[in-house]
């Protein structure tokens, strides 16, 4: 894995700027660097080896030098393109999936895009026709940032290399803060600095003359075959992914595997046959340590098991360096695990599979059973529904009133994905700094209408996939691994297993008993029952305890009490959420974190 950063050129020490841009990411890359620099464009790239370790080295260039590509991925069916392209007269230089690239979009332009199975981000600029082109993976795996300031185009994997350029102007964008006051993440394109945007997953762009062009080239498009058996659909699963998983271990290095107690990470793991797996967790409770389950399923797949206890101390300890790593501030507890897992695992590995992606594509959070589990009460006709949702959003809170709110909205009122922190009404109250920033339901508007004529899980499905995959799973995916110079790689977001997930029927994806049904019975034939039927956990982290213990309970009420508390948030909401919480009033622990999250971030990035 890798990172790049570049710009055009409109300075005097290009060099000198692209180096310490360079060193910024060192962590993306410490194997290696290399750059370009002529008079119109600089382009930096650092190197983490996986493939062709001698001969991998970027920039790479076209057999003229007339296109230079700094790319950051794998693609794995590159062996079957190189044939194709040296058919058509293409010379190459390495044995690298990186001059496929060049070469591909020298041949095929844009439509190469399509024809590429891996995660990707990736710049090619065309010295001939003085034009940069970009592209970022199918489900936004790998990211990719740009900026326009000063009269330069400024673009790179993370941010941090973008804000030392002279040209940047470093704001903060409190548009993104009130959005992700609800999401957890920043769900816009703009990012949480101004003027900085993150192309979309799925999406490439062009720059030349001094004007930017961006376009999505995919789509997922779910369109359900009713025609195959439920166990001609599990054959299908279980071959798709055995063949994924296959392409997914290519590496010229050793490969290993996350392994929570959960079916995704458990089937990667035994149909990877990998060399070792990783596992972290809290404590001695079962709900927050799955390490006894991993070792079990290790010794089951006939693997070393690796493992971490992490302590309170370290988690909190750790936190102002992950949001440093984060570049935006990201309110999910998990991911700090997920650094502890990455660190763990890099001591051992350059490489880890993992399990993303499997929820979203089989349907496996447990609210998308929600439209089965409260079928009998949407008899009811929807004006009354309706009607009792709005008496009781005025009613105190009490146990059993949310339901009633929720059973009066329309799915798209109130599914914005995974996490849904705080209302627009509770936003506003608790914000001190007034914006222009949409409603949720403006945000997911696009994404609804693109599947407005599907059953509800497709809906939440599509939804998460478009937005809660890339803004938080992915985000901190590649983040948390990057940070510890580890590659992390995803089989089950692959293009072949997502076409076979688009024709799924929803019955065979979400069942009244449970989800990821068909999924789950190809993970029979790898897995023991106890992990294959497993119920959905995510990666449980002791955030609402720890939060009623003095000393994380001082910690966190003096970020609230302090000046940037004070500039951003009116301070006796905030530090009544903490109290309540202590108290066992209510449980506030995700609301409190995404505060606290953003004042830790904002410290890191914009000082005092």
């Amino acid at each position: 894995m890798c990172g790049f950063v570049g710009f055009t050129n409109t300075i005097n020490d290009a060099k000198t700027v692209l180096e310490r841009q360079m060193d910024s990411i060192r962590h993306r890359g410490p194997d290696s660097d290399g750059e370009y620099i002529d008079k119109d464009i600089a382009m930096g790239f650092r190197r983490l080896s996986i493939i062709d370790l001698s001969g991998g080295d970027q920039p790479i260039y076209n057999e003229d030098g007339s296109m230079v590509i700094v790319f950051n991925g794998e693609i794995y069916n590159y062996q079957s393109l190189r044939e194709e392209l040296i058919m058509k007269g293409h010379t190459f230089k390495t044995n690298t999936d990186t001059e496929v690239l060049v070469h591909g979009y020298e041949q095929w332009g844009k439509d190469m895009l399509n024809k590429l199975r891996g995660m990707f981000a990736f710049a090619i600029w065309d010295k001939n026709k003085k034009e940069l082109f970009g592209a970022r993976d199918y489900f936004g795996i790998k990211p990719l940032y740009y900026t326009e300031m000063g009269g330069s185009f400024i673009f790179g994997s993370e941010i941090k290399s973008l804000i030392l350029h002279p040209l940047f102007k470093k704001e903060l964008n409190e548009t993104a803060l009130e959005n992700y006051l609800t999401f957890q993440y920043s769900p816009c394109i703009e990012t949480f600095f101004k003027g900085v945007y993150r192309l979309p997953p799925a999406h490439s762009f062009l720059y030349k003359n001094g004007k930017l062009s961006v376009e999505r080239y995919w789509s997922v498009e779910f369109d359900a075959d009713d025609e195959p058996s439920l166990d001609e659909w599990v054959d299908k699963i279980s071959d798709t992914f055995k063949d994924s998983v296959e392409a997914h271990k290519i590496a010229d290095v050793e490969v290993g595997s996350f392994l929570s107690s959960g079916v995704d990470s458990s089937y990667v793991a035994a149909v990877a046959n990998v060399d070792k797996t990783f596992t972290v967790g809290f404590g001695e409770d079962e709900r927050y340590n799955e390490i006894g389950y991993a070792k079990e399923f290790s010794k089951f797949i006939g693997k070393e098991n690796i493992s971490k206890v992490i302590t309170a101390d370290e988690y909190w300890g750790e936190f102002p360096k992950i949001q440093y790593h984060m570049d935006e501030p990201l309110a999910d507890p998990a991911a700090v695990a997920l650094y502890f897992v990455c660190k763990l695992a890099s001591e051992s590995v350059k490489v880890v599979l993992s399990g993303e992606g499997a929820d979203e594509i089989f349907g496996g959070y447990n609210i998308y059973k929600e439209p089965d589990d409260v079928a009998i009460y949407n008899k009811i006709p929807r004006p009354i529904r309706r009607g009792i949702g709005k008496i009781c959003e005025h009613l105190p809170a009490h146990r059993g009133l949310n339901f009633l709110i929720r059973r009066g909205k329309d799915l798209e009122e109130r599914f914005i994905g995974n996490a849904y922190i705080f209302s627009e009404k509770e936003r506003k109250a608790l914000l001190k700094v007034t914006t222009d920033a949409p409603n949720a339901m403006e945000i997911t508007k696009p994404f609804y209408d693109k599947v407005y004529d599907k059953d509800n899980v497709t809906k939440m499905q599509y939804l998460d996939l478009n937005m809660w995959l890339a803004g938080d799973i992915l985000l901190k995916a590649d983040r948390m691994s990057m940070a510890n110079s580890l590659e992390l790689r995803v089989p089950f977001l692959d293009k072949e297993v997502m076409a076979l997930g688009e024709k799924i029927p929803t019955k065979y994806r979400v069942t009244k008993e449970n989800t990821k049904y068909a999924m789950r019975l190809a993970a029979h034939r790898a897995c023991p029952p106890r992990t294959a039927d497993k119920k959905k956990l995510g990666f449980p982290v002791p955030i609402r305890v720890w939060l009623k213990e003095d000393k994380y309970y001082n910690l966190v009420r003096s970020e609230f009490e302090s000046e940037n508390g004070k500039k951003f948030f009116n301070t006796e909401k905030a530090v009544q959420l903490l109290d309540d919480h202590r108290s066992g009033k209510y449980d506030n622990s995700r609301k409190i974190w995404t505060i606290y999250t953003f004042l830790v971030w904002y410290k890191v990035y914009f000082g005092n």
